[in-house]
């Protein structure tokens, strides 16, 4: 059992780390200020878009790693 959650923490480390690397920057800097992205088309479906799911994808994993970490820490 043990051996197992190690194998899957390892993957989802893996795996949490390509998610992180994948995404694009959050810092749009003072030409995002300027351009006024708020009323882009970008902004208005942001929920939908590639970014918004790799961001949800980071948190659901994160989320799984640590869970996975207490879980091997009690077991020891």
């Amino acid at each position: 059992m043990r051996l197992f959650l190690m194998i899957l923490q390892v993957l989802c480390g893996l795996f949490l780390i390509a998610v992180v690397l994948i995404q694009s920057g959050k810092s749009a800097g003072l030409s995002g200020a300027i351009g006024g992205v708020a009323d882009s088309f970008m902004a208005k479906n942001k929920a939908k878009s590639f970014d918004a799911k790799l961001a949800r994808a980071t948190k659901w994993v994160g989320a799984a790693f640590i869970l996975l970490t207490l879980l091997l820490n009690v077991i020891k």
